[in-house]
């Protein structure tokens, strides 16, 4: 049942030495490749990263993804905003946040789906951020470094968060 990923994926900051594996990348990448995008477009790429010192110097450079120092691998989402122009008559364009958005969902529970764990690291709208991260992994001008999201085996346990909350919902019948 779908649920069962959803109600076990954590955002997870501590993993195991345990590598991961090309095929398990592979999986990922598959996952957030068939997402849902505006018009069919897949604004989006992939940097998938196990190199350790690169994931060290993304930790160094962002903030809030100190996880890389022990995650054994991380995927960066890189938005194609050109993807978009002109598809449709314009009906496309600017969507690729959603879009990068739904395209890291599917990552972060395949890895559940399968045993591993990830956190999801926003880069984009920060320009600081998208500066830096833009500049380590040689992102050209007119791609966006949407997020980093590490992953890994967890070796942490942190209790839910999120629960259904019936005042977030207006009905309308």
């Amino acid at each position: 049942m779908l649920m069962q990923p959803l109600v076990s994926r954590r955002s997870i900051r501590k993993y195991k030495n345990t590598p991961v594996t090309r095929g398990q990348l592979k999986l990922l990448l598959e996952a957030a490749m068939i997402s849902p995008s505006a018009c069919n477009t897949r604004p989006w790429r992939f940097i998938a990263i196990t190199n350790r010192e690169l994931l060290n110097k993304i930790g160094d450079v962002h903030n809030y993804a100190k996880m890389l120092y022990t995650a054994q691998a991380a995927i960066v989402v890189v938005a194609l905003p050109d993807a978009q122009k002109g598809v449709r008559d314009g009906l496309a364009e600017g969507f690729y946040p959603q879009d990068c958005g739904a395209a890291t969902q599917s990552i972060l529970l395949q890895a559940e789906a399968i045993g591993l764990s990830a956190c999801w690291c926003g880069v984009m709208p920060k320009e600081g951020t998208m500066k830096v991260v833009r500049e380590l992994l040689e992102v050209p001008d007119n791609e966006i470094p949407f997020c980093v999201i590490a992953i890994g085996e967890r070796d942490e346990n942190p209790d839910p968060r999120g629960k259904y909350d019936e005042e977030k919902v207006a009905w309308v019948e």
